[in-house]
């Protein structure tokens, strides 16, 4: 089980995807390989070419990781880096409520911190082999493939210890600015196959942060593909993790919720599930993004596996795993069901925690609460959804930069609508839930908390 730590208790312990203006995803594509498509891409017609007949993603990745060239595991100033985190990241306020059973009062407000919260193993991890990576490679130029996570802070500080991003021209990536001796960083979310052909070409210093919890993703769509199973992956087509894990797979669709998920169910079953689907152009029309090139879902849907983009709500992940496998049991009977249907458990434990941990702070006595992280973090987004499903008002903000000037914040919702309220504070004493993404360095919560305080302090003098 993976073990979250938080930064103020460490143990020295494609042609290539990117968003173009339109929100769509293109790729740069490799020559002289027999075209086989690897989507990378919002854009069903991206593709990068590989050898088709005889290409293997994850005997390529195995070798990948076995080069001189490639780097996971850091490269030995762990104590060091660990201790330069713990100073740009870690905070006081949320030491002083883990100290009193997370719940503590400073004036008139009541913090209740959720059990599990903020940076996960996974993206510690990640952040400290960056971290060692600057240091061991201090005069070369340093590249990162994306965001390293999703929280604003830490890439900031990426970019301040100049790791410079792929820079993107007309919704690709160029990689034609990495040369030789460069040092490239894939980010916890992985890369794509395609991304790690361009980079092997280029004979380059790979620094892999990839989260082991991906990886485990990603060899369970290749035991789909070698058992001619689809994957259904939970999650969102766009999301860097899932363009990653969807290069690994060889046939898929990608389903956001449980809606999609049924109106899948329902075409498999001729529309005798609950009606939802329609013909066999509507439903490629509809996941036109979200499957694999040629897909046909009459021939492609008769054996299938589940997997999941590893930020997503874990019961869903469940739900949508047992409607599949109730779905192969109706249409080919329950005596044949494994030959229609496998599924592997690749949940992750840190997300699987903090959403726990969110349901039961919800259960709390709470005026609001207040999710801290990044606006473009999947986790964070289903923490926030967790409240609004509660109906407890929840503030969703990336940085203490969105609250103020007064008593004023801007938040978004879960389904991304940004807000903005006036006195969202109410007065008087009051008790605040907080919580935070498994990106998200406690310094960052303990900026919003500040930001607080401050309001409900110049509340107090205004009524003195």
């Amino acid at each position: 089980m993976a073990t979250s730590l938080h930064l103020s208790r460490f143990f020295i312990s494609t042609g290539v995807l990117t968003p173009d203006t339109t929100g769509s995803r293109r790729c740069i594509p490799l020559p002289s390989r027999k075209s086989l498509s690897v989507r990378c891409s919002g854009d069903p017609s991206a593709s990068v070419a590989v050898d088709s007949d005889n290409f293997d993603a994850k005997a390529f990745r195995h070798n990948l990781t076995r080069s001189k060239n490639y780097n996971r595991r850091g490269f030995g100033h762990k104590e060091e880096t660990l201790q330069l985190m713990n100073r740009e990241y870690t905070s006081d306020i949320t030491k002083k409520l883990r100290e009193n059973g997370n719940v503590y009062t400073w004036g008139n407000v009541t913090v209740k911190l959720a059990e599990a919260y903020g940076f996960c193993w996974g993206v510690e991890r990640a952040v400290q082999i960056a971290y060692e990576a600057r240091k061991q490679f201090p005069d070369e130029r340093i590249w990162i493939t994306n965001e390293i996570i999703h929280n604003p802070t830490v890439n900031k500080r990426l970019e301040e210890m100049d790791v410079k991003n792929i820079p993107v021209e007309e919704g690709k990536k160029q990689f034609e600015v990495v040369d030789k001796g460069d040092v490239v960083i894939l980010p916890a979310f992985g890369a794509a196959v395609d991304e790690m052909l361009a980079l092997n070409d280029k004979n380059v210093q790979i620094v892999d942060t990839t989260c082991p919890w991906v990886s485990k993703v990603w060899n369970s769509v290749e035991k789909h593909r070698k058992g001619d199973y689809t994957s259904i992956i939970h999650g969102k087509y766009s999301h860097e993790e899932t363009i990653a894990t969807a290069s690994f797979a060889g046939t898929y669709i990608v389903v956001k919720n449980m809606a999609e998920a049924t109106y899948v169910c329902d075409y498999i079953l001729g529309g005798e599930l609950n009606g939802s689907s329609s013909t066999k152009e509507e439903f490629l029309e509809k996941f036109k993004y979200a499957v694999s090139k040629g897909f046909d879902p009459d021939r492609d849907l008769v054996k299938v596996g589940i997997a999941n983009q590893t930020t997503m709500l874990k019961g869903e992940t469940e739900e949508i795993g047992k409607l599949a496998e109730r779905t192969m049991m109706r249409k080919y009977g329950v005596e044949n069901v494994n030959g229609h249907f496998i599924s592997f458990n690749t949940i992750c434990d840190a997300t699987q925690e903090r959403q726990d941990a969110m349901y039961k702070l919800v259960e709390e006595h709470l005026d609001l609460i207040l999710v801290v992280g990044g606006w473009n973090s999947s986790n964070t987004s289903h923490l926030q959804e967790i409240a609004e499903d509660r109906g407890i008002p929840s503030y969703w903000v990336d940085s203490e930069q969105r609250i103020g000037p007064g008593n004023r914040i801007a938040y978004k919702l879960n389904h991304g609508e940004l807000v903005e309220k006036e006195n969202w504070l109410p007065e008087g004493p009051i008790t605040i839930g907080v919580t935070s993404g498994a990106s998200t360095p406690d310094k960052a919560v303990e900026d919003v908390l500040i930001k607080v305080f401050d309001i409900k302090h110049e509340e107090t003098l205004q009524l003195a």
